[in-house]
C-alpha cells in the first residue's frame, strides 16, 4: 500500500465555493450570537458578562441601524475631525469668557483706583 493512497485528498473548487457562499449569506442576512456569563458564591452575584456578537457586512449594519463606528473617533478620521472641532469650539468659548471676565476685573480695579 502507498502513502499516496493515505493522504487525504486537497481540496476542491466545490468546498471553496461553499464556504464563500456560506459567508456571503452570513453577510448578507446577517448572524446574532448572544451569551451571558454569571459568577455567583452562595446566591450573591459576583460577575455579569453580557456578550452579543453580530457578524454582518457594512450594508446589512447600516440597514440594521448599525453605525456606531461612523462616530468612533478611534475608527473614523471624519469623527476623529468633528470632535476635533467640537473641542475647538468649547475652548474658543471657555476663553473668550475668561477675557471678558479678566477685562471685568480690570475695569473694576480701575474704578477703584479713580475713587481712591
Amino acid at each position: 500500500m502507498s502513502m499516496a493512497g493515505r493522504m487525504p485528498e486537497p481540496y476542491g473548487q466545490g468546498s471553496g465555493a461553499n464556504l464563500a457562499d456560506i459567508l456571503e449569506r452570513v453577510l448578507d442576512k446577517g448572524i446574532v450570537i448572544a451569551g451571558d456569563i454569571r459568577i455567583n458564591l452562595l446566591d450573591i452575584e459576583l460577575l455579569t458578562i453580557k456578550l452579543r456578537l453580530i457578524v454582518a457586512s457594512v450594508d446589512k449594519a447600516k440597514e440594521m441601524g448599525i453605525d456606531w463606528w461612523e462616530d468612533d473617533p478611534a475608527l473614523s478620521s471624519r469623527a476623529r475631525r468633528n470632535e476635533l472641532s467640537r473641542e475647538n469650539a468649547e475652548l474658543r468659548e471657555r476663553l473668550a469668557r475668561l477675557e471678558s471676565l479678566e477685562a471685568a476685573v480690570a475695569d473694576r480695579e480701575r474704578e477703584e483706583e479713580d475713587r481712591a
